[in-house]
């Protein structure tokens, strides 16, 4: 099955992320609900799936592939993406988790660019296997894509989905884990430690699944690239939580905090920084 990918500027890329995560200190300081390091850690993932590999809408009409957050207290990162794409309306992110906004501290069903609901981690394979399912009753090729936690592995219907995924021949999933190791406050390599190694566990139930640098935007499109395309396909994306801030990498109070007005002004100055 062929993915979307027709080129690809990892300087282009690099500098939407930078932007990205940019626009999120920014609404940093309107509001202190938002989950800042686990959308930094998933940035370039997010991004690679909407500019890089899901295929662009045709005469007006909806991509012929979806993405489903499951991982839902990212989306931040999948909210400002929305926004540059021109799916979210300007000025909605100004009004987040206001009594006049109608974008909260998960992904609702019926805001623009939102196809589920999602934040209750575990369930958001499930929901893609479903509609995975659809697609090929549809006969259509559209891609689902998807992208995890690596603290929601941790949920037994999570392991319900990927058994399902691999039985049903759902060669039209294609989801991603966000290893940042780390569930909320603490490293999931110490609570879990016999959840790894995570792609072998993913080869075991049928996947074909891949490791990379999950900051490196090549790297995900290459993997997604070269998949067999004949199975369900993984690709398990070593992350660091609050990436592109050094104070917040790998400190878990950056897993909810917002930084102060100091704490923002240093951020912004290192991001200005980075090539």
């Amino acid at each position: 099955m062929e993915s979307g990918v027709l080129s690809f500027d990892a300087a282009v890329a690099r500098a939407r992320c930078k932007r990205y995560r940019r626009r999120i200190l920014d609404l940093s300081q309107n509001v202190s609900a938002l989950h800042i390091g686990g959308a930094f850690s998933c940035a370039e993932l997010v991004d690679a799936i909407y500019n890089e590999l899901m295929r662009k809408p045709v005469a007006g009409d909806r991509s012929p592939d979806t993405f489903l957050l499951s991982k839902g207290h990212g989306c931040m990162i999948q909210y400002v993406i929305l926004e540059d794409l021109g799916i979210m309306p300007k000025g909605e992110l100004e009004k987040y988790c206001t009594p006049e906004g109608r974008l909260g501290v998960h992904p609702d069903y019926g805001n623009p660019g939102i196809v589920a609901s999602t934040g209750s981690l575990g369930h958001g394979l499930s929901m893609v296997v479903g509609m995975a399912l659809a697609e090929r009753g549809r006969r259509t090729d559209g891609i689902i894509y998807t992208v995890l936690s690596d603290g929601e592995l941790q949920e037994g219907s999570t392991w319900e989905a990927v058994l399902m995924a691999s039985s049903l021949k759902l060669r039209n999933v294609v989801a991603f884990v966000d290893n940042n190791d780390f569930q909320s406050l603490g490293r999931t390599s110490e609570t879990h430690p016999t959840l790894y190694p995570i792609v072998e566990k993913f080869r075991s139930f049928g996947w074909d699944a891949v490791e990379v640098d999950g900051h490196d935007i090549s790297a995900i499109v290459a993997a997604v690239s070269q998949r067999l395309g004949d199975r369900p396909f993984m690709v398990v994306a070593r992350t660091t939580k609050g990436k592109g801030v050094s104070y917040m990498e790998n400190v878990p109070m950056w897993h909810y905090r917002a930084p102060n007005a100091d704490e923002y002004k240093r951020a912004i100055a290192e991001l200005e920084a980075q090539p």
